[in-house]
């Protein structure tokens, strides 16, 4: 109830300064018209009043346009000039329905401007136009949705019960009122209500309406003394016990206060032993992270050094091969190897920017499919699984490794097998190549290893062991990868990662 009345009373006392200053801030016009003290000149007041209400009206600043117009309507009906205030409060009514706000906005500035009528036929003692009124009011309030205008509703509905004589409903409504502030013990809000009702019962010269406020203002006061002592000594006695409290664990923790600052002691020391320990090992990690390091960089100079001198090993032996018989098996079969290893060694120091290159994903897998036909056992099936789509990718390694990966494949699968290149859109930034046969597959022990060079030794004239590897470090260069994958039981697939 305290905050039912707290809203009422700031709608009494600034309802032309708060509640409707809302669209922006008041014009030159509107503060002169509030700085003329109306019992000096009540005309000049209203007057400047109207042309402020006219001027934000022209604006679209609806709120302080009903504002201005009530307060020039009051100022009318003060000197009893009864038509001309009827006539602006039905020309604010229009601007309010002409304008551009929504509902419940409309609906509060039409409630401000009935509220302006309804007081007007309080003051001719109409009571059922007063009651046509405070009907309207209801709903516009209601509409509204403004906690505000239902709570001076109340007030309203107080004042025109005690102004007609209708005492019991006067007491309901503002005892509604008065037991929501109490509830809150909001009870500084509450006695000023009572002052204010009693003062407008004497103001209207309501002898009813005053002695009904006042007896029971009386009755209020009594009963909200009691709550205040009662809760008065209450606070006290908590605040006593809070204090006895607060003795107590100061007492009580004296001891263990000095338990607190031994312990402490006894925990800087050993903080102190370990951080001496800690730095000792710090030092020795340093150390060995220093020794570590000149390791491995010895390890990559030496690994460098051993690549680059197989590779001008394989360089200085290919003149005096090439002068051999080529038609020999053995022969061909070292040159390859020379071959391989000059091309796995340059990719393993390589650091060279790959220039990606567009090409037709079907188009491109079928040129592939292509170098292995007639290549195949009977009947083997060539299948391309490709979308006729576009990609980024580079040329050179990617047709090396698949082409590679397409051969071993023609060579392993059996009659009426099945080769398949696939080509797999892995998200926004990754696509696949899969190639498949129908072969025997190769035993899982072996999987790792295919792609390690150099682990076996090899009949050179049936292969070198060097494809797999190279064609997997190239497949790192472009920042993929090349696997087996692991779940495929029909033979072999291989697929090719890279990134798009």
């Amino acid at each position: 109830m305290h905050k039912l009345f707290s809203i009422l009373i700031v709608s009494m006392l600034f309802c032309s300064l708060t509640a409707w200053a809302e669209e922006s801030k008041k014009s030159q016009l509107h503060k002169q018209a509030e700085s003329i003290d109306p019992k000096e000149n009540i005309a000049k007041a209203r007057s400047t009043f109207i042309h402020a209400f006219n001027d934000y009206a022209n604006r679209g600043e609806i709120a302080l346009a009903t504002e201005c117009a009530t307060k020039a309507t009051a100022l009318y009906y003060r000197e009893n000039y009864w038509q001309e205030a009827f006539d602006l409060l039905r020309r604010a009514d229009m601007v309010i329905s002409e304008s551009k706000l929504n509902t419940p906005d409309r609906a509060a500035n039409h409630y401000w401007v009935t509220k302006e009528r309804f007081q007007m036929y309080m003051k001719m003692h109409r009571s059922e136009s007063a009651k046509e009124h405070l009907n309207a009011m209801d709903n516009q309030a209601n509409l509204s949705g403004d906690e505000a205008l239902k709570n001076d509703l109340l007030y309203s509905k107080t004042l025109y019960y005690y102004t007609f004589g209708m005492t019991a409903q006067g007491n309901a409504t503002f005892k509604e009122m008065v037991n929501k502030l109490t509830a809150s013990k909001e009870f500084d809000k509450v006695d000023e209500v009572y002052k204010t009702l009693i003062a407008n019962g004497r103001k209207s010269n309501n002898a009813s309406l005053v002695a009904q406020s006042y007896s029971n203002y009386v009755a209020w006061k009594d009963s909200t003394d009691a709550i205040k002592h009662a809760d008065e000594m209450k606070a006290l006695k908590d605040q006593i016990a809070a204090n006895e409290a607060e003795i107590a664990e100061k007492d009580s923790s004296l001891t263990t206060r000095w338990a607190f600052i031994i312990g402490l002691l006894i925990l800087a020391g050993a903080l102190a032993a370990v951080l001496v320990l800690g730095a000792v090992v710090l030092m020795r990690y340093i150390l060995q992270t220093k020794k570590q390091k000149k390791i491995i960089e010895l390890a990559n100079d030496s690994n460098a050094l051993k690549a680059k001198f197989i590779s001008n090993m394989s360089a200085q032996l290919e003149p005096t091969l090439k002068k051999l018989d080529n038609r020999l098996p053995e022969v061909q079969a070292l040159l390859d190897f020379s071959k391989h290893v000059q091309t796995l060694s340059e990719l393993e120091n390589s650091d060279a920017e790959l220039e990606m290159e567009e090409v037709q994903v079907h188009q491109f897998c079928e040129e592939l499919m292509d170098q292995i036909r007639g290549t195949e056992q009977n009947e083997v099936q060539l299948v391309v699984n490709a979308p006729k789509m576009s990609a980024l990718v580079y040329r050179p390694y990617v047709s090396h490794i698949l082409a590679h990966l397409l051969k071993n494949a023609a060579e392993y699968t059996p009659a009426e097998g099945k080769i398949t290149i696939e080509f797999k859109k892995r998200g926004q930034h990754k696509i696949e190549f899969h190639v498949s046969d129908t072969g025997s597959g190769i035993p899982e022990e072996k999987r790792d290893d295919v792609f390690k060079p150099f682990l076996e030794i090899h009949d050179l004239t049936k292969g070198d062991g060097l494809g797999l590897p190279t064609c997997k470090q190239m497949a790192l260069k472009m920042g993929g990868d090349l696997t087996i994958d692991t779940e495929y039981i029909r033979g072999t697939r291989f697929v090719l990662e890279l990134k798009a």
